[in-house]
């Protein structure tokens, strides 16, 4: 194991996907138990995700399902990745993750996104826009201020202020500038998109402003890592999401993930194989070897002190194996 790699922090967010033949319920069991096996194996942080009206995403309330998760661990960090906080009041953000804390002492993050739906449909039943997200910064200021006593709005945010609950903000689009100006910490990917990835980070470091939150920068860098005991099989774990995803971008909807064997039995039109291999492509997959020679690329060329882990495929037994292979690479504990 390389030093840069002992260095470095691991952790897991893990989205509920629903798998076919199986329903949102067991989808929810699953993360749960999920979070259990990864704090043995030594992981940093367990995360949960915020999706609405998603067919293959059971994962709709992170706040109330990070309660469900750190009520049956007992050292993991436990959080969001995140609360798209333009969907919701900030007051009642701070009341949630206050809530979490008092309950969770030292143990919970507060991952904060600036979506506003999956489509049209789910963004009208949220009673949001687009244009919601645009003021994303005002948003994640108001939100701090209640942790910190300063909101002007004469009210008292309990059980929240006072309380330090760590913020990280979720870097797509205008979000790493958003992080170095707030001087928060940030999660950012995707590991297919190296250069893209890179220049948010460079301009997150150049435009950092130091907090009472965080003093220097924090990059936590966030994709899909898939280790097995064969280049194929590694691969083998990436075909139910690759799939999905192509499916969601030729027909309009996010399906439940299928097994890997009935999708290399499919037929695919030229567009939903051109999408299909492109879905499988760019993540750090293959053996032990083979992942700790990537894992150390991507750490020297971002200086990331974090990674988080989004891997998700339809074999849950075979996912985490690939954590507990992962965990091996960097010495047995993910910190």
């Amino acid at each position: 194991m390389s030093s840069l790699i002992a260095g470095t922090r691991f952790s897991v967010l893990d989205r509920s996907r629903v798998r076919e033949g199986h329903g949102d319920a067991e989808a929810l069991r699953d993360t749960v138990a999920l979070a259990g096996e990864l704090e043995r194996l030594g992981y940093h942080r367990f995360w949960v995700s915020e999706h609405h009206g998603v067919p293959g995403v059971a994962g709709s309330a992170p706040t109330v399902l990070a309660a469900a998760v750190a009520s049956a661990t007992r050292t993991i960090r436990v959080g969001t990745g995140g609360v798209m906080l333009p969907n919701h009041r900030p007051l009642v953000v701070a009341e949630q993750f206050g809530m979490l804390e008092s309950l969770f002492p030292g143990r919970i993050d507060m991952g904060l996104g600036r979506s506003v739906g999956f489509t049209d449909g789910v963004r009208r039943a949220l009673g949001r826009g687009k244009d919601d997200a645009d003021d994303f910064a005002g948003q994640l200021d108001e939100l701090l201020s209640w942790f910190r006593g300063t909101s002007p709005e004469g009210v008292r945010a309990r059980p929240a202020e006072g309380l330090t609950v760590p913020p990280f903000v979720l870097a797509m689009g205008e979000g790493a500038a958003v992080a170095a100006r707030a001087g928060l910490p940030m999660v950012i990917g995707d590991l297919r998109d190296r250069a893209r990835m890179q220049r948010g980070i460079d301009r997150y470091r150049a435009d950092f402003r130091p907090s009472v939150w965080a003093g220097e920068p924090y990059v936590v860098v966030s994709g899909t890592v898939a280790v097995a005991d064969s280049p194929e099989a590694a691969r083998r774990l990436l075909v139910p999401e690759a799939w999905s995803m192509a499916y969601s971008r030729t027909h309009g909807t996010f399906p439940p993930l299928p097994p890997a064997e009935r999708v290399e039995s499919l037929t695919m039109t030229a567009k939903e194989r051109d999408f299909y291999e492109r879905g499988l492509a760019g993540h750090i997959a293959g053996t032990e070897e083979q992942v700790a020679d990537e894992l150390e690329v991507l750490l020297k060329e971002t200086g990331a002190q974090e990674v988080l882990v989004t891997t998700s495929t339809h074999d849950r037994r075979a996912l985490l194996d690939s954590h507990r292979r992962l965990a091996g690479i960097v010495g047995g504990t993910a910190r």
